[in-house]
This record gives C-alpha cells, structure tokens and sequence, in this order.
C-alpha cells in the first residue's frame, strides 16, 4: 500500500503543479476550445489539460513503479501515448474519425501483442475481438464523457479508486499501480477542471484516460472465481461511461443522426441539468452513481454466483429503465 499511495501522491503533486503551466502554454500553441452554440463555456478555454495528466502518470510510475512488469508496462505506455498524441494532434487541428480509430485499432493491438488481453473466453479469436472492442469501446465512452466540466476526471478518478480498491483486496500490483497513478493524476488536474473549469482536459486526456481504464480492466481478474465475475466487475466500475454511450447512440441513431460525428448537448449530464440540476450537481450525481456501480462491483468480487448474477440482472435492468426514461422525457436535440 505505501508503494500505491507514493505512486498517487506524487502524480497528484505533479499534475496540479503541471496543469498551470499547460494552461499557460495552450494559448501560445494555439490549444484553445473557442465558444460555439453545441458548447456550455461562454469564453475561450485552454485545452491542454491532458499533457499534464498524461506527465504526472508516467512521471509517478517511473519513480515508484514495480521495473518487474516492464513487457507489459511497456505496451501499456505505448499504446496510451499513441491514442493522447492523436488526441493531442486533433485538439490542434481536427483528425477524420477514421483517422483516429485507425489509431486506436492499432493501440489495442499493441496491447495484446504485449500479453494485455481478454482472457475470459475460451476462444482466442473471441478473446482477440472482445478486447479489440472494449478498448475501442472504452476510449471512446470516456472521449465522449469529456462534456462538462470536471465530468470526465471525475468519473475516471472514481473508477481508478475501485480499481485501485480491488487491486489491493486481491493483490494484483501491476493494476494497483496503474490505477494508483491515474488516481492522482486525475485529482491534480480536477483542482483546475472543476466547474467553473480554467482548463479542459481536451481529446488528449480524455483518450488517454479512456485507453488506461479499459487496460486496467482487463488485467483485473479474479481466478478463484467464474469468469463471469471477471468481465463483470470493469463493466460495472466503467458504467457510467458506458450507460451514457449507450444513451447517446442510442438517441442520435433514433434521429438518424451519425452517433459518434454529431456533436450536441444530448449526454446524461446535459440531460440532467434539463431536469433542474446545476452542471456541479450533475456532475456529482454522476460520480456518486459512478461510486454506487463501483460498490456493486466489490460486492460481486465477495458474492456467490448466483448473487452475482442477480446484481448484473438489476444492473441492467436500472439501466434500461433509465436509459428509456430519459430519452423519452428529457430529449435534447443536437
């Protein structure tokens, strides 16, 4: 544990000692999210938050981190600089949508060639796929999370708590680490991200962040369990990000709009402040329902397997109910 909190406490210290600087240097290289009618800031905000999240992280692992899992780490870190460095390039000048799952199809298969897969299923082509699609999928959901202030670092900082969590319940060091890291880096930044927001994380945090959780996930696993619990658990700690893409293409597929090309303020966020709510009780819901998912989470690690399968039941089921009931109550247009 002194390792795991080493690891945090300094890539918190680095990030918020970071963060102003990338602040200052946006404006100079010309990183800036200007106003716009999709868009809730009414002035120009620096959006180079995700170098100094992306700093701190691999700062603190270098000076803490366990050398003994370097293959793995090694792919890890390269497969996270490849996705923030197109981020980083699309937050200065727009990149195709193909250009950048080109980018992401080839960071999941940097990840798998350094043994970071899916090992769930018992087909190695399936195995392949499902982790082809869940980090795709992740850095994605996380990407598109990024729509209001202290939203996307918040709800990552919470994920990497319960992964943090059960890494250390089930003595997996090389998850523990990973997640100890994005941890601290995401609250040094959030001091400066929280509503009103002096900095945006932009594309390359939010893809960074989206890379790492999915990655931490799938080394997260549990061998004296089924595999059922080993797929459920990261589903769950990840399902916020992942109920709010599912709301989001599911909404602009109904208006036939492209889901991942058509921007707007149709997120859960947006839809809650519809309902009444400021964007920092939004944002808060959020990450509070993101702390429930993580509970139920740790509570499946702990249950029998027909327990387990009535939490993934209810999971469900919440999430349909209200997946159907925002959509037909509070829509907000693109």
């Amino acid at each position: 544990m002194t390792t795991y909190l080493l690891i945090a406490v300094s890539a918190l210290v680095v990030a918020a000692g970071a963060t102003p600087l990338a602040r200052r240097a946006a404006g100079r290289l010309g990183f800036v999210d200007r106003p716009a009618a999709r868009k809730l800031h009414s002035t120009a905000i620096p959006r180079l938050g995700g170098v100094a999240i992306y700093l701190a992280f691999i700062a603190a692992l270098a000076a803490f981190g366990d050398r003994f899992y370097i293959r793995q780490l090694a792919g890890i870190f390269l497969g996270a600089t490849l996705v923030s460095g197109l981020g980083l390039w699309d937050d200065r000048q727009s990149l195709a949508p193909l250009t950048k799952l080109a980018g992401q199809l080839a960071a999941a298969a940097i990840l798998i060639a350094s043994g970071v897969q899916v090992q769930a299923l018992h087909q190695p082509a399936l195995n392949v796929l499902v982790t082809v699609l869940w980090v795709v999928g992740i850095t994605n959901a996380m990407n598109l999370l990024d729509n209001m202030d202290g939203l996307s670092a918040g709800v990552a900082a919470t994920a990497a708590t319960f992964f943090l969590l059960l890494a250390a319940m089930s003595r997996q060091y090389l998850v523990g680490m990973l997640a100890a890291g994005l941890l601290g880096a995401c609250l040094g930044f959030l001091v400066y991200n929280v509503n009103p927001a002096s900095i945006f994380m932009g594309d390359s945090g939010s893809l960074f962040l989206g890379f790492m959780l999915a990655a931490v996930g799938i080394k997260l696993r549990f061998p004296a369990n089924v595999d059922f619990v080993t797929w459920m658990v990261p589903v769950l700690v990840l399902g916020v990000p992942i109920f709010d893409t599912t709301l989001v293409t599911v909404s602009r597929l109904r208006r036939r709009r492209n889901p991942l090309t058509t921007p707007g303020k149709d997120h859960t966020s947006h839809r809650l402040v519809a309902l009444g709510y400021t964007q920092r009780e939004a944002v808060l819901i959020l990450c509070l329902i993101s702390g429930a998912c993580g509970l139920l989470a740790t509570f499946v690690t702990q249950a029998t397997t027909a327990e387990g399968y009535a939490v993934g039941a209810l999971a469900a089921l919440t999430g349909l109910v209200s997946l159907v009931w925002l959509e037909s109550r509070v829509r907000r247009e693109t």
